[in-house]
């Protein structure tokens, strides 16, 4: 694990160490003002708080396991060791997991699917890497996004996605367009200054508005009726702090866009086959297309005489 904050540079603006840890501290202090302050308090969640309370501390102390058997293995120091910025900063990479999928997941009054979900969701990045530079793995799925995969198949008699009303359930008025435009206006920051990522959430939009025209001419039904999601805060949260995940998504302006408009085109092929929770499965689906061509491409660049790009495009 000692290699993942170096693996991660690759996937940012610069390789700028300081530009991540700022990038992640800010997306850490907006889940817990969205979740604790204004979703519990103001917005109308119905978990308990004992949802994030479960899975926030599931994702901490798995991740500290793993970072300790990792660091016996290799006779290395804890990255969490030696000072209180070294254990701060190894936080929020569990905080964002374990925060999202409270938000994410609605298991009634049961905490071990959330428990389940926020292991997984750190175990993922050990289980599911690929090669993003010579000697250098990286994990090819968002935590968050294939642990709510799995946990909706592994518990799907008891568990569901939050219901959309609950983000604007206790306001109305102006407030329902206040919430949205808040969520907006606050991922556009963190992709414009820190990690890079507008194109592809711009490809990702794009994407999905023309599979929902395609869709409305093969299947004759309204226009509007296929982008209606795109109103909704939930669609917003996603569009902005799920899918354009620095360390599973390529950097690289053509290979943003091929990967956003590739997400779309998943989830319109989901939709056309009547698959339930398709974002999620189509970000998995795509993210495992992709690590299978950084395998690919790796296989190429030992194997091959011949020069090939550099896997940090894909």
């Amino acid at each position: 694990m000692a290699q993942f904050s170096n693996a991660s540079l690759l996937f940012y603006p610069k390789g700028d160490q300081q530009r991540r840890l700022i990038a992640l501290w800010y997306f850490t202090s907006l889940l817990l003002a969205w979740i604790l302050g204004l979703g519990h308090m103001v917005l109308g969640f119905e978990q308990s708080w004992a949802h994030p309370a479960i899975a926030v501390g599931t994702a901490i102390a798995m991740q500290m396991l793993l970072e300790w058997v990792d660091a016996r293995a290799k006779n290395r120091p804890l990255r969490f060791a030696g000072s209180w910025a070294n254990f701060l900063n190894f936080l929020p990479p569990a905080i964002i997991p374990g925060m999202a999928l409270s938000m994410l997941i609605f298991p009634g009054e049961a905490l071990l699917p959330l428990a389940f979900a926020a292991a997984f969701a750190i175990a993922s990045k050990l289980i599911f890497r690929a090669p993003v530079a010579p000697g250098v793995s990286q994990h090819m799925f968002n935590p968050s996004n294939i642990a709510v995969v799995v946990t909706l198949v592994v518990f799907s008699d008891i568990v569901g996605l939050t219901p959309p009303y609950q983000f604007t359930e206790n306001i109305s008025g102006l407030w329902d367009w206040g919430v949205p435009i808040f969520v907006l206006v606050s991922g556009v920051i963190l992709h414009a200054l820190f990690t890079g990522r507008l194109i592809l959430v711009t490809a990702w939009m794009v994407g999905f508005v023309l599979q929902g025209q395609i869709r409305a001419l093969l299947f004759d039904i309204p226009p509007l009726v296929p982008v209606l999601p795109m109103t909704s805060a939930a669609f917003i949260i996603f569009t902005l702090y799920m899918i354009p995940d620095p360390a599973t998504t390529p950097i690289n302006q053509k290979g943003q866009i091929v990967f956003g408009l590739a997400v779309a085109a998943v989830y319109g092929i989901l939709q056309a086959m009547h698959v339930v929770f398709g974002l999620f499965f189509s970000l998995v689906l795509v993210c495992g297309i992709r690590g299978a061509l950084l395998y690919i491409e790796d296989w190429r660049r030992r194997f091959l005489p011949t020069p090939s790009s550099s896997v940090r495009s894909l």
